[in-house]
């Protein structure tokens, strides 16, 4: 793997499927695997096969069509959790077990009623008999963000002595700030004996709004997997959001970190969990949500009519957005008015503009959104539409 990809790992199906009421079959759970296939995700965290036979069903069901990634089984440091998953992954071209157990103070003491000692032990033995029926290992240290990072670098050597290919470092309550999470994988990756011989994964989740920069301080400071949903979905707030980090290291190319992602797919893909899911998406969210190319302000849109870099960062086309939309309100100006009456069919003149912004200024005072309709009733009822139509 060159040095600056960051393998994209999609937890949609297991850790974004625990969102209360967000149940998916596994027909509809198979459809999600191949367009994440199609994607470009590199891991698919298809489940947790031990929790359910309909869970089981679901993760060997994508294990037989998914082509190209990665199909991944979670389970507890438990042996029948681990044999479970190895059953259901039978038929995964690439098949990768992920295992592991807590290890911040608090889930030893209070979850495990255990010490750090027997935390590891329990780790070391997980490892080895994933490893008994997978090659490839992935071991989490369960609220690492709250471990201490000596401890941590303890465990995860541990780990890849007894056969761990990726450490996957949790943020798991998303306390971390960007700082902290960056600097917590910098010293693993000065401190852990072997870790050239593992990825190191960031799992980030979103309770402080921070799961996103908290990925990307990880990858800058030596990650190279992002474990992440379509639209961020996830337990409590979330979690890192695919379409989100993709596009920050896409856009910030001096990073000189990349990743395998079809990013023409992602406006496509967002739609299809937020339906299969029932999920609705905030129309602000980044990326994919209804207003992240829309412009309603007239400086914006006077901006963006003008030259699209004005205001946008990024070409709607790349993520699979078809245009940029000039919505048109009480705050719109006269540039956007002539670019959506061009869009329907009138080419105003600057009087005939004047005349017609008036009459749109009335409308809009009484309506939240001037659709193509109100455009032309607007335009109907100015006193220069003679003018207009016989132009």
């Amino acid at each position: 793997m060159s040095d600056s990809n960051v393998k994209i790992f999609d937890t949609t199906l297991r850790d974004g499927e625990q969102v209360p009421g967000c149940k998916l079959n596994t027909d509809q759970k198979v459809i999600i695997a191949k367009q994440l296939d199609l994607l470009g995700v590199d891991v698919i965290e298809a489940g947790f096969p031990v929790s359910s036979p309909g869970d089981f069903k679901s993760v060997e069901a994508i294990s037989k069509i998914v082509k190209h990634a990665t199909v991944c089984g979670l389970t507890r440091s438990v042996e029948n959790d681990i044999k479970v998953a190895a059953q259901a992954l039978t038929y995964a071209k690439n098949a990768r077990i992920h295992t592991g157990i807590g290890t911040s103070d608090s889930h030893i003491k209070h979850k495990f009623k255990s010490n750090r000692d027997a935390i590891i032990e329990r780790a070391v033995s997980a490892v080895k008999y994933a490893k008994s029926f997978v090659e490839d290992v992935e071991f989490y240290a369960e609220d690492a963000g709250r471990t201490d990072n000596d401890y941590l670098a303890r465990v995860c050597e541990a780990a890849i002595k007894a056969g761990a290919t990726v450490l996957n470092i949790p943020d798991t309550t998303g306390y971390c700030l960007p700082s902290e999470y960056g600097a917590k994988i910098k010293y693993l990756k000065e401190n852990v004996k072997g870790i050239d011989k593992a990825i190191l994964s960031c799992h980030c989740h979103n309770d402080l709004g921070l799961a996103t920069a908290n990925s990307i301080e990880g990858v800058i400071n030596g990650a190279r997997q992002i474990e992440c949903t379509i639209n961020g979905i996830g337990e409590r707030a979330g979690n890192t959001a695919l379409e989100e980090v993709v596009m920050v290291l896409k856009q910030h190319p001096y990073l000189n970190l990349d990743t395998n992602i079809n990013t023409s797919m992602l406006y496509g893909m967002s739609q299809l969990v937020s339906d299969s899911m029932g999920i609705y998406t905030q129309p602000n969210k980044a990326i994919v949500g209804a207003n992240a190319f829309a412009h309603s302000s007239g400086i914006h849109q006077d901006g963006v009519i003008k030259n699209r870099e004005t205001y946008e960062i990024i070409d709607p086309k790349d993520v699979g957005v078809t245009e940029s939309a000039i919505v048109l309100t009480a705050r719109s100006g006269r540039a956007a008015l002539a670019y959506r009456a061009k869009h329907v069919g009138y080419e105003l003149t600057k009087i005939q503009l004047d005349e017609v912004y008036a009459n749109f200024l009335s409308f809009a005072d009484k309506k939240k959104e001037i659709n193509d309709n109100d455009i032309h009733q607007i335009i109907e009822t100015s006193n220069v539409y003679q003018q207009i139509i016989s132009a």
